[in-house]
This record gives C-alpha cells, sequence and structure tokens, in this order.
C-alpha cells in the first residue's frame, strides 16, 4: 500500500548513487560523512549537557538553565522554513563545513571567556544561540545530502547506522562532558567540543561525492523567490499526509524530550547524585538507544509502519511516569535508557520513509517544513519544565508531562493514516 503524495512538483531526477551491494558501512563516502558527524556529535554530548550544569553551578536556578536548552533550538523555529530553501540552492558540503567550522569558533569563545574572567550568563545564552542557528544550516544539509551517498535501497541501513552512531555518542559524551567538567575544568568540555567539529570538517573536506544543486526541470527561466520555494516544500508536506501527521507526532514527543534533560539532572540533584553520575545516568540512556538502533531494522522489517509508531509512543508513555519513583540516580538512567530504546527505532522507521518519499530538489525544503513542526514546542517544553521544576517540583512536573504523553499515545494510536500505513521495507522499496 501506498500513501498518495498529491502531485510533485516539477524537479529533476534524483542524481544519488546507482544501486549498490555494498554494505554501507563499507562505503568511503558515507563513513566519512557518518563518521565525521559521529566524532562531532560526541563533542556536541560532551558540551551539551555542561550548559545547564553551568548554568545551575552560576545560579541555582533550573528556571534559568532552562533558557539554555531553549535559546539553542529557537533558532528551528525561525530559520528552518529559508534555511531547507537556500540548503536546496547550495551545495550541501560546503555548508556543513561552514557550520562545523562555526561551531568550533563559537564553543572556544566559552573556555576563553572562563580563563580570562569574563564568563557570564549572558554569554552563556549567546553562545547557545549561535551554535543552536548554525546547527539548523548542518542538520538540514546532511538530511539532504545522505540520498546523494548512498542508493534509495539502502536509505533504512545507513539511517539505522546513523541513530547507532549518534546513540554511541550520546554514551561517550555525557560521562566524558562531566567527568572534564568536574576533575579538568569547567572550560574543557567545551574545547573538545570544539576540537571535534574541527575533525568532523576534516572528513566532509576528504569527500568526492559531488553536492551541487538539483536543477529544476525548467533549468531555463529565472528561480522564483525564495518565499515561493519555501511554500513549495511546506505545501507538498501538507498534501502527504502521513509525514504531515508524523510531523505533528514529532512536534509533542518534542515537547516532552525538550524536558527531559533537566528533569534528569534536577531529580538528580535531589537524589544526591554528583555531577559525574548525572553524566553517568546519560550514558545509560545512550547505551538504551545503540541497542534500540541496533534492532530498529529488524523491527522495521518484522512489524508496520502503524504498529512500530503507535507502540513505540505508548511503551515511552507508560515509562516516562516511572522518573518520579526511582529511588536513586541510577534507577533514572535505567528508566531513561529504556525509553531511549524504543527513540532510534521511531526514528528510523520515520525517517527512512520519508527521505525516500521526497524528490531530492525538494529534500531540504521539505525536511525544514517537518522541522518546523517537529521542533516548534521544543523551547515551550524546556521552558515549562525550568518553570514546573522551580515552582512544583520533580513529581508533579513529572506528572505534567507524563499526562501529555499519555494524551500522545491515545491520538496517535486513534489516526488512520498511521495505523494503516505500509510496512518500512515495503515503503522504501515502492516510493524510492
Amino acid at each position: 500500500m501506498t500513501v498518495s503524495a498529491g502531485a510533485p512538483p516539477p524537479v529533476s531526477p534524483s542524481p544519488g548513487p546507482s544501486p549498490d551491494s555494498t554494505p554501507v558501512w563499507k562505503q568511503r563516502e558515507y563513513l566519512l560523512l557518518w563518521g565525521g558527524q559521529v566524532v562531532a556529535t560526541v563533542g556536541a554530548h560532551a558540551s551539551g549537557i555542561i550548559y545547564p550544569l553551568l548554568i545551575l553551578a552560576l545560579t541555582n536556578s533550573p528556571a534559568l538553565a532552562s533558557w539554555a536548552t531553549a535559546l539553542r533550538i529557537l533558532p528551528f523555529l525561525l530559520l528552518c522554513l529559508p534555511v531547507g530553501a537556500l540548503v536546496d540552492r547550495w551545495d550541501r558540503r560546503r555548508v556543513m563545513m561552514v557550520c562545523h567550522l562555526g561551531r568550533c569558533a563559537a564553543v572556544a569563545v566559552l573556555p576563553l571567556a572562563m580563563w580570562a574572567g569574563l564568563l557570564s550568563v549572558a554569554l552563556i545564552y549567546m553562545v547557545a544561540v549561535i551554535e543552536g542557528a548554525l546547527h539548523v544550516f548542518f542538520n538540514i544539509a546532511e538530511t539532504a545530502a545522505l540520498p546523494r551517498v548512498v542508493a534509495a535501497e539502502q536509505l533504512p541501513a545507513a539511517t539505522a547506522q546513523n541513530q547507532a552512531g549518534y546513540a554511541a555518542a550520546a554514551v561517550v559524551g555525557p560521562p566524558l562532558g562531566t567527568w572534564l567538567f568536574q576533575a579538568a575544568g569547567r572550560a574543557w568540555p567545551f574545547v573538545l567540543d570544539a576540537l571535534c567539529h574541527l575533525a568532523g570538517a576534516l572528513a566532509l573536506w576528504r569527500m568526492k561525492t559531488s553536492f551541487a544543486p538539483a536543477l529544476p526541470a525548467t533549468s531555463g527561466q529565472n528561480r522564483r523567490d525564495l518565499r515561493a520555494e519555501v511554500a513549495e516544500g511546506l505545501a507538498w508536506l501538507w498534501r502527504e499526509r502521513l509525514v504531515r501527521d508524523m510531523a505533528l507526532i514529532t512536534s509533542v514527543l518534542n515537547f516532552v524530550n525538550a524536558a527531559t534533560p533537566l528533569v534528569l539532572i534536577v531529580l538528580g540533584k535531589r537524589l544526591g547524585a554528583s555531577d559525574a553520575e548525572i553524566g553517568l545516568v546519560f550514558s545509560l540512556g545512550g547505551i538504551g538507544a545503540i541497542l534500540g538502533a541496533v534492532a530498529g531494522g529488524a523491527i522495521a522489517r518484522r512489524f508496520s509502519f502503524g504498529q512500530v509508531i503507535i507502540g513505540v509512543v505508548a511503551v515511552q508513555a507508560l515509562l516516562f511516569p516511572l522518573f518520579a519513583l526511582c529511588p536513586g540516580a541510577l534507577w533514572l538512567g535505567v528508566v531513561y535508557g529504556l525509553m531511549n530504546f524504543f527513540g532510534p527505532v521511531y526514528n528510523v522507521v520515520q525517517l527512512a520513509y520519508r527521505i525516500a518519499l521526497i524528490p531530492d530538489g525538494l529534500q531540504g525544503r521539505v525536511h525544514s517544513s517537518f522541522r518546523l513542526i517537529a521542533h516548534a514546542l521544543n523551547p515551550v517544553g524546556a521552558l515549562a519544565c525550568g518553570w514546573a521544576l522551580e515552582h512544583w517540583g520533580g513529581t508533579w512536573t513529572v506528572a505534567l508531562f507524563g499526562a501529555v504523553y499519555l494524551g500522545l499515545a491515545l491520538a496517535t494510536a486513534a489516526d488512520p493514516v498511521v495505523r494503516n500505513a505500509p510496512r518500512q521495507q515495503g515503503a522504501a522499496h515502492e516510493l524510492g
């Protein structure tokens, strides 16, 4: 069963690689793209957990700490639509390299400020905004670049390996960052992040794949203005009802996910955990994500699209309230690991489907439209979490977000388009 996508706009055929029987983990170009991003993600996780810890150390305010998370996410809402159109015009590898170098320079400001005695909460916020803005460009360009590197039928395998790599980075990064923060000094997680972005830029520089933008079918005509191109991506997404519904479901999931790290940090602190032990909590979450990424492909082949999406949301909704019942920080990590097991399964199924469905000339615009919807509630979730933790405490905050999760699970199960969608393997074959 295929899902009607409406009449797609006229774009040139995908310039992606020809079918290849070589496993993706043996393909040089894919490994450079994947490896560079995994290394950069290690650095991002190492410093990402430090933003709220650093602000808590300076102010002891969960509400102020939540602003660092919100400000890193806010650029998605402001920039992702025009960025998607621009990424479809520009060389995607060049965009990613510039973003790596820009993020390296941005995070390097924080250790320099610490060593000069000039660190302030306002400066941390400024770096968070700049890094978040560059991440918008990178994230959309990287997703849009994947079909240039691997053949259409290998997109599910490549997406699963991406998820496994990012999950491994989530295991290594947080404890490494918190250990550096506690043992070597507050500046060193940011130094590590800067070096990892340099490594990511080097990996991209060594790639040989052409990332030149796809030409419109009416190449003799002048390009339309940016607003028309943005509208084209939004219109395509809105016509494709399954992609649209998945964007809405993901938006509510991300509302809760944006709150979860601060919930874990504050609950862990109140249970007497050290910074290093909080890093271990996030590592256990990463271990769960690795196992989920490994199992994701097999689960997608065994169950239908609807069974996977509905099942994942339902199980996570049942697990989330357990955070309030954990007697120690280690148990927070166990519950977080169980929840994170299902995250990559969800991502592999919906992302591989979406990439295979979108024409190459619309990849950036549709992905950016999807992200606008999917991340619209992230800042709200982060700020609501900080306010609730400061005024209501951990138990009632978990209850609030748990109720949202339960409502989402019921709505997802009731959605006929999600329930009746084809199996992931078949969808990738039919739509690729």
